[in-house]
């Protein structure tokens, strides 16, 4: 399993300080599981982001979505926004296997609350998905309940990226995709918070593809002709957790600022290409026994600036990193896409 990631060749992305393991469970009770299914017909997989160690459903997180561009097959989306909560763990997959990993969210979450004695009639499971059919064969719809739970059970804070969970099968830019992460630390009022960012990334033309405000993409392609992605086209879902006390809208104005980074990769959001952002605060837990009115903390615009800047530097770290982490992957139909290690550090 390769571990690299983009610092290891001497880039620094952005200017903001990063937490300890430089991932998404640098958020103080996150962490993050995966289920791989590697065989000669399936590149693919479930990866869960579980934000807390407590029962979501009870003690639900502030939540926002943003759609960048909506070609994509999400689940549980439309209340989180309504209503501007998070009530169970976030788990990614494949296009195909969507409604199977939300079922067995649906089912965890019952089991969890019955063993609470947690009344629970109602469930709004979170699924972000991207499409791993050019290296899976995705027709099969091979994952379910059993891979989700074995991801649950997996979940820790040094969690693995690259083609493993729900990256195993994903392309980037034309070459292995995969799961990526990154956190930032932003200093507010003497105190340090953290900002982390999980992506799964599947989208982008060869050509674009920027590290570190230079052309890399241009020289890979001039090597890979045959294999280089033509157009943008493909997904990304990106989660993004806090600590810092936000309110819904505020969680909503940081996610709309995640194009940012994914634009100083050299992605235009193309067409084809279903880019979701779900973002979560551990603060602000809407907690059943507060009675007629919610006690909540909000930050001060006058310094979300920072952490604006945050999101876009730990989104554009975790894609790159989730293309550094990964291997070279064959896929079930010969199919192979290349990982971007075999090009650096020459082509920068």
């Amino acid at each position: 399993m390769n571990t690299k990631r983009i610092c290891d060749y001497g880039i620094t992305v952005g200017e903001l300080p990063t937490g300890l393991l430089n991932k998404i469970s640098d958020v103080p009770g996150v962490t993050v599981g995966h289920y791989t299914l590697d065989n000669d017909r399936h590149k693919t997989g479930v990866t869960v982001i579980l934000p807390a160690q407590d029962n979501l459903f009870s003690d639900k997180m502030t939540a926002a979505v943003h759609v960048i561009n909506g070609f994509g097959k999400t689940c549980g989306t439309v209340q989180v926004n309504e209503l501007g909560t998070l009530e169970t763990p976030i788990a990614l997959t494949n296009t195909l296997n969507v409604g199977k990993v939300a079922d067995a969210l649906v089912g965890w979450t019952l089991e969890r609350c019955r063993r609470e004695n947690i009344g629970c009639f109602s469930v709004n499971p979170v699924v972000g998905e991207t499409n791993d059919c050019g290296l899976n064969d995705i027709a099969d719809r091979a994952l379910g309940e059993a891979e989700v739970y074995a991801a649950i059970e997996n979940a820790c804070a040094d969690f693995e990226e690259g083609d493993v969970g729900a990256g195993k099968g994903t392309s980037c830019f034309g070459l292995k995709g995969g799961i990526g992460s990154a956190s930032r630390l932003v200093n507010l009022d003497g105190q340090n918070y953290t900002v982390g960012v999980l992506v799964q990334s599947n989208f982008g033309r060869t050509a674009d593809l920027m590290i570190d405000g230079r052309p890399v993409g241009e020289r890979i392609a001039a090597k890979i002709r045959k294999e280089q992605a033509q157009t943008d086209k493909g997904s990304i879902m990106i989660v993004l957790g806090t600590d810092i006390p936000l309110s819904e809208l505020q969680l909503g104005r940081v996610l709309r600022r995640v194009p940012v980074g994914l634009a100083r990769t050299g992605s235009f959001i193309g067409h084809g290409s279903g880019d979701v952002a779900i973002g979560f605060t551990t603060a602000n837990r809407h907690r059943p026994d507060s009675g007629a009115f919610r006690p909540m903390q909000a930050l001060d615009d006058r310094h979300i600036d920072r952490v604006f800047r945050a999101a876009a530097e730990a989104v554009e770290e975790s894609v790159l990193n989730s293309m550094t982490a990964a291997d070279r992957v064959t896929g079930y139909n010969g199919n192979v896409k290349r990982s971007l290690n075999e090009f650096l550090p020459e082509c920068l």
